[in-house]
């Protein structure tokens, strides 16, 4: 018997008249775009949410929510600039309790301080709608952490990233630094839950970034979680 073979527009179209939930998941990150990324370290697609409307043939205004996942710190593997990576102690330290290597090659991923600036310009490039934050529990146990707000070039301040690879790769980071927390987070179920030291972490990158908070995730199982709001239907907790 052969399976009847239907275009998969036509499928998802039927599914969106029906007003049926419908869920893309997109891989790689903003800053390996091949348009909009840290070109030539990058990918050859686009992993930008507006692909998933030209890869799976639906209109750009069937997107309700458009969800950026971003972890609590910052991570690059390969080669490119990395504006807050950090080549000591510390970035050691995120590596190895972050299990930061290649699930396949093993290769290392370079890390480094949570870079805003990067942030804010892919929840603008995707036109977020809210933020999933991972790994937070990863920060457990440092005693301060910054959170790179800015860069500098040549004593210049810049608030976004410059357009010429050539200027990024020369930029240092401008960090605002925070108290960190030594509390066990795992348990963690609601935002309140957390310690006051973590909420106002993930306030700081809520308010710098501009986009809602929905889900942080506290710990490498599954219902480590704490779903703040459901980003994928506004009439549930």
């Amino acid at each position: 018997m052969i399976a009847s073979k239907k275009n998969t527009f036509w499928q998802l179209d039927e599914a969106i008249r029906r007003k049926e939930s419908i869920l893309f998941e997109g891989a790689q990150g903003t800053q390996l775009d091949i348009d909009h990324g840290t070109y030539p370290y990058v990918t050859s697609s686009n992993p930008v949410a507006a692909n998933a409307c030209i890869g799976a043939g639906i209109g750009a205004k069937s997107l309700d929510s458009i969800v950026g996942i971003v972890k609590a710190y910052t991570t690059r593997v390969g080669a490119g600039p990395f504006v807050s990576e950090l080549i000591d102690e510390t970035g050691n330290y995120l590596q190895e309790k972050g299990q930061e290597f290649g699930a396949t090659t093993g290769r290392p991923r370079r890390c480094g301080w949570l870079d805003l600036v990067a942030v804010r310009y892919s929840a603008r490039i995707n036109g977020l709608t809210h933020l999933a934050i991972t790994k937070l529990d990863i920060l457990t146990g440092l005693d301060s952490i910054n959170l790179c707000v800015a860069y500098e070039h040549k004593g210049k301040k810049l608030e976004n990233i410059p357009a010429q690879l050539s200027i990024l790769d020369k930029c240092s980071p401008v960090y605002d630094s925070m108290d960190g927390w030594q509390e066990d987070i795992s348990g963690a179920r609601t935002f309140e839950d957390l310690p006051h030291n973590a909420q106002a972490y993930v306030k700081m990158i809520e308010d710098w970034v501009g986009i809602p908070v929905s889900i942080i995730s506290v710990g490498s199982d599954r219902d480590e979680t704490i779903v703040c709001k459901n980003p994928f239907n506004d009439n549930l907790p």
